[in-house]
């Protein structure tokens, strides 16, 4: 028989511990987002809504022909003879004041483009991509923007719920690192959601221009405003959906950052605007229009009366530069306190 002994002092062999990558963690976080069910929901009701909004404007898009001219005249016809029917009877009140002649008292007659004209009665007018593109874009980026809310809300809620997030710190320690990946993925998704949202209002415009569209010329530098609109469309989603996520990290809830989010936007902001007017430019949803909207947003101020050199009511200019600026900033600040929070306090 023969006997090993140990040699004195030697080391034991221990196993290699295995650092995940940073591109490593990425992928995978891209791979959960993708797999999250109520994300997948929300791009099923995404696509469901844009198809139903294409019919919907097949529908009640079209070339009026002159039958309905014809009725769109008959119309206004009625309203412009209903109009007279009434002036007629002012100009026969005994009760009309002294030393005001009966017609400065009841107004001129009425005609048929003190009502905007025919058109303005027809039941289908042909769908102007000149002039309802970039209002649409503008719709586009704000249905956008709210569902981003939901989807940065619910990409790290659901980890805070389920607590999964505490199990992904035995594979990666590092709590900045995780929370870097999954605000990359978040942004990257939000980006990528909001130019396919973007794509999908040009393909519908495109639908209803090419079948129920008019052939009026498109104004002079359509494209350039129509586009800049979107992008800074696709800068809102992206922000909104780094807000929510902030917001649902300092919580550690998302029913809780969901409900703050609309009392915020749907009481806050207009008490706000009621009691402290001169507040309004801080106000969020403010900037968001400052940032979105074609020139900006002026604010006036019709409390403070004509004060101004030209008689008018003082104002406040919102530009997008300004109002990304500070948009930009409060997500920073937000998504920020929320990984300081995450990296100091305890997990349970």
């Amino acid at each position: 028989m023969s006997a090993a002994v140990d040699e004195a002092g030697a080391r034991v062999a221990e196993p290699p511990v295995h650092r995940a990558s940073f591109g490593s963690l990425l992928r995978s976080e891209a791979h959960r987002f993708r797999s999250r069910r109520f994300i997948q929901l929300l791009l099923l009701l995404a696509v469901v809504g844009w198809v139903v909004a294409t019919v919907i404007g097949l529908l009640n898009y079209g070339t009026p022909d002159d039958g309905d001219f014809a009725d769109a005249q008959a119309r206004i016809d009625e309203i412009v003879a209903e109009q007279q029917m009434y002036r007629d009877q002012c100009l026969e009140d005994p009760g009309i004041p002294e030393g005001t002649s009966p017609e400065e008292w009841c107004g001129p007659p009425a005609t048929a483009d003190d009502f905007g004209g025919p058109e303005a009665f027809l039941d289908k007018s042909p769908f102007d991509i000149g002039e309802a593109g970039t209002d649409g874009a503008l719709g586009v980026a704000a249905l956008a923007a709210a569902l981003a809310v939901a989807m940065g809300a619910t990409w790290i809620g659901a980890e805070w719920s389920t607590r999964t997030i505490v199990a992904l710190l035995f594979w990666v320690p590092r709590r900045l690192q995780v929370m870097a990946a999954k605000l990359t993925v978040l942004i990257g998704a939000a980006a990528l959601f909001g130019v396919l949202t973007q794509a999908a209002w040009l393909a519908t415009a495109g639908i209803w221009e090419a079948v129920v569209g008019s052939t009026d010329p498109l104004p002079e530098d359509f494209w350039r405003t129509l586009l800049q609109t979107q992008a800074r469309g696709v800068l809102l989603v992206v922000l909104a959906a780094v807000l929510a996520f902030g917001l649902t990290n300092v919580v550690r809830n998302t029913g809780a950052a969901l409900g703050i989010a609309f009392v915020y936007t749907a009481i806050v902001e207009n008490i706000v605007r009621a009691l402290r007017p001169h507040w309004e430019p801080w106000l969020l949803t403010s900037n968001a229009l400052g940032l979105v909207q074609d020139g900006g947003y002026t604010i006036t101020f019709w409390a403070d009366g004509p004060i101004g050199p030209d008689g008018q009511p003082p104002e406040y200019y919102l530009g997008p530069l300004q109002s990304g600026l500070y948009l930009g900033a409060v997500a920073v600040v937000l998504a920020s306190i929320g990984a300081v929070l995450f990296a100091k306090r305890d997990l349970h």
